[in-house]
């Protein structure tokens, strides 16, 4: 019902049409039919949920505003601080990339003693070009101008949670933690993050330029996997998903007061 109404209401003319950057065209319908806006309330007031899978920050931020600017315990759904922007996709039609990592040093390490070290827990092997994972439970290593394919030797048990199952949750459990000594990659400065769309040289790029050791290139996160780690009431790994094209920020905007 919903594709059925966007897909009428953009045979129209749009209100907006601009390129942005990366040459994104960010293109704006509204729909203004009373029929089809009671067609879109009554569609999502049957949906039951939205699963956020980018903004919780921004999500609970909005949360806050509204609650320190609201006047006692009544709730005025007029007042429009009681809502927040958000732009809701079906799922079959949002695709998440993947979010790779860099570290700034082997912990000590040589890259022979860090190769050997790993192995207890990953088959590695040498290959040719770019070791670009193609399923769960494989990972790529770039170190010392080489690539290397990572396979986990075993797959978490079947009663961990949700969020314990995900690969950067294996990857840190099995290595960035207990070889190269990395916690809370949020506050870690000897991690950093390298969103998917930037492809795999970049990657070469951020160590072979000798400020980063090495880099780990990871299998994208799959929407049943965020799906499920939401229902268990847990919340996905910093830096675990990355989405393309962004939304340009402020072309549609919600005044607070």
């Amino acid at each position: 019902e919903l594709a059925a109404i966007m897909e009428r209401t953009a045979g129209g003319a749009p209100d907006y049409s601009v390129e942005a950057e990366g040459s994104v065209r960010h293109t704006v319908w509204t729909i203004g039919d009373a029929g089809d806006i009671a067609g879109v309330t009554s569609a999502f007031d049957r949906l039951g949920v939205i699963y956020i899978a980018d903004g919780h920050h921004r999500s609970a931020a909005a949360a806050r505003v509204a609650a320190r600017l609201r006047q006692g315990d009544a709730i005025n759904e007029a007042d429009p601080f009681e809502r927040f922007l958000i732009v809701s996709f079906p799922y079959t039609e949002v695709r998440i990339l993947d979010y790779n990592r860099i570290v700034r040093d082997l912990n000590g390490l040589s890259v022979d003693e860090f190769l050997k070290k790993i192995s207890g827990a990953f088959e590695v092997t040498p290959v040719s070009g770019a070791a670009k994972p193609d399923q769960a439970g494989q990972f790529g290593l770039y170190v010392d101008g080489a690539w290397y394919a990572l396979k986990i030797k075993s797959m978490p048990p079947s009663d961990l949670s949700p969020a314990e199952k995900l690969d950067i949750s294996i990857l840190t459990r099995a290595l960035l933690e207990p070889v190269l000594g990395i916690g809370d990659p949020r506050v870690d400065p000897r991690i950093d993050f390298v969103g998917g769309i930037r492809g795999m040289a970049e990657l070469e790029r951020r160590v072979d330029g000798g400020e980063w050791a090495a880099a780990f290139a990871l299998y994208p996160t799959s929407l049943s996997d965020l799906m499920d780690v939401a229902d268990a009431g847990q919340v996905m790994p910093p830096k675990s998903t990355w989405f393309e094209p962004k939304l340009a920020d402020g072309l549609i905007s919600l005044p607070l007061d």
